[in-house]
């Protein structure tokens, strides 16, 4: 961890709260009920395998990068194994995801950058009742990710392969989503682009998470001007997450909670 995050997270531990800090009854039981829930084991121990077994794939693909690139790899040469550990899903977010779709059940879900797929794989487990979209850049990626899917029958996931830049507009078009994960792009300008062609699928009910909001000032800045949207009612920063409500009924608030 370079020293803008541990800066970044020293703040975060300054300003943030647990419940006995909210005043929101809707983010008192949010936080209660979901955030300090127990994960459902058997949906973890699923995700858990899955996991291992891409963690244990050690051939090499060629990655196409449409985003700000990686401070960690050198080429575009990379091991599945290695993508894995580095921009998939860590353990305790997949928990973290789990409780969310447990405790607010989405149907229709979109996924903005699908990687080898393991936060996919996350939201089809969460709810194998909902229907899940999943966008990714790079074609080799995508074949890994198609592979997961189909060893594990996650039968509820459709992969579109292309330029986000080019594929979200149709992906969207006339559709209401009640949640999206942004996780495809770190910069600023393509996450707020994304996040403003998104907001005509936003219903009431609907939740935007997006992924490393502390990862750069380019993602911090960004952060700050979904927090100010005027369609944004409730934000809530966990560090590594931003998660945006649009709820109607609540006035404008945003909170910093440890998870």
């Amino acid at each position: 961890m370079h020293w803008f995050k541990i800066r970044s997270f020293i703040a975060f531990l300054l300003a943030s709260k647990n419940r006995h800090g909210v005043h929101s009854p809707f983010v008192y039981n949010l936080v209660d009920k979901c955030f300090n829930a127990k994960t459902n084991l058997s949906k973890m121990n699923s995700f858990k395998s899955i996991q291992k077994s891409v963690y244990s794939n050690h051939n090499s693909i060629i990655i196409t990068d449409y985003g700000k690139g990686s401070s960690i790899f050198k080429n575009n040469k990379r091991k599945v194994s290695d993508i894995a550990k580095i921009a998939g899903i860590s353990a305790k977010r997949a928990k973290l995801l789990l409780r969310i779709i447990d405790y607010f059940k989405p149907i229709n879900m979109l996924e903005i950058g699908t990687s080898v797929g393991l936060g996919t794989s996350v939201l089809s487990i969460g709810n194998t009742e909902a229907k899940i979209v999943t966008l990714e850049g790079c074609e080799n990626t995508a074949e890994i990710a198609e592979g997961l899917f189909n060893a594990n029958h996650l039968n509820n996931i459709q992969l579109i392969v292309g330029n986000f830049n080019e594929t979200l507009s149709s992906v969207i078009k006339n559709k209401q989503f009640d949640l999206i994960y942004f996780d495809g792009n770190h910069q600023k300008s393509a996450t707020l682009l994304y996040f403003n062609q998104c907001l005509e699928t936003a219903h009431n009910d609907s939740i935007f998470i997006f992924d490393d909001i502390n990862w750069s000032i380019e993602m911090q800045q960004a952060w700050e001007e979904i927090k100010n949207h005027s369609k944004v009612t409730i934000t809530i920063n966990t560090f590594f997450w931003g998660i945006v409500f649009f709820r109607k009924e609540q006035e404008k608030q945003h909170f910093i909670i440890r998870v």
